[in-house]
């Protein structure tokens, strides 16, 4: 036998090897409201290292590097600042998650697709359309305000009626914020972007407020949406975390643990000043 034959079996012997891993809500109840803080222009700071429960589990997250989790669903709150410990004044943008269940499973036999359905907020039967309530009452969850469906790898699969709160991130980690603008209008660069404009001198004739260069590129980043409108956050595409340091598929609190009573996590900003220019 060769020894490409013997790597392959080896392989597959390896895959079979791992358990399937199933996942079932928390019996302790979430509490329906959450507030995270989302930092801007900050640094890349360290992951919390969230230990996996048995060497199993750790076995099939590090063959699933490509998984993909759900998001949650949150509202605009407004804008703050905060100071490091070096005295540097950090933008942070304020998010609602006000009680994300899973209201529906989507999986590749039935709809043709793998995904959940996510669900936030509360509203009154009369102010949704009938097929939206027969939509609620058919999966068997609370009336929602909004829903938002996240494509999910099959291994990220909830039960219908999971909560998800902002546990479901890690400080430190990237993500990736969606929502919708706040329209203008039609209007120029300067007064629809903020751009700067072009000098406005000799040689710039009939172009002072035309727009430039358009390089910048993510930086810098802000949040879309208007004060009170939804956004949709869900781990960063072209900065993937690490799935073995993440509450994966997600956070589940355990049976004697308040969720009222838990710390906030902050991320470590390490020893070195982010601000300071390296020689």
């Amino acid at each position: 036998m060769s020894a490409v034959s013997r790597g392959l079996i080896s392989s597959l012997r390896i895959l079979a090897a791992i358990p399937k891993i199933t996942t079932t809500s928390a019996s302790t109840p979430v509490p329906n409201q959450f507030c995270f803080f989302l930092r801007r222009l900050s640094t890349a700071d360290a992951l919390v290292d969230v230990a996996p429960k048995n060497s199993s589990e750790q076995l099939h997250r590090m063959m699933s590097q490509n998984s993909k989790r759900t998001g949650v669903i949150a509202v605009k709150c407004g804008m703050t600042a905060l100071w490091d410990k070096w005295g540097a004044r950090v933008p942070i943008t304020i998010l609602w998650v006000d009680d994300n269940i899973v209201s529906q499973v989507k999986t590749v036999e039935k709809e043709g697709i793998t995904a959940l359905q996510i669900g936030c907020g509360q509203k009154k039967a009369k102010h949704l359309t009938k097929p939206e309530v027969g939509h609620f009452r058919a999966q068997g969850v609370p009336l929602k305000r909004k829903l938002r469906e996240f494509p999910v790898t099959e291994d990220a699969l909830l039960p219908v009626g999971t909560s998800i709160g902002v546990r479901h991130f890690v400080p430190g980690q990237f993500v990736d914020v969606t929502g919708i603008t706040r329209g203008k209008g039609f209007q120029g660069v300067m007064k629809r972007h903020g751009f700067r404009g072009m000098p406005a001198s000799h040689g710039a004739s009939l172009s002072h407020r035309s727009l430039g260069s358009t390089g910048q590129r993510d930086a810098p980043g802000k949040v879309p949406g208007a004060e009170g409108s939804f956004v949709f956050v869900k781990d960063a595409v072209y900065k993937k975390p690490n799935i073995s340091l993440l509450p994966f598929p997600t956070y589940f609190a355990d049976e004697d643990e308040d969720m009222s009573e838990l710390e906030p996590l902050v991320a470590d900003l390490g020893e070195v000043d982010p601000f300071m220019v390296a020689d």
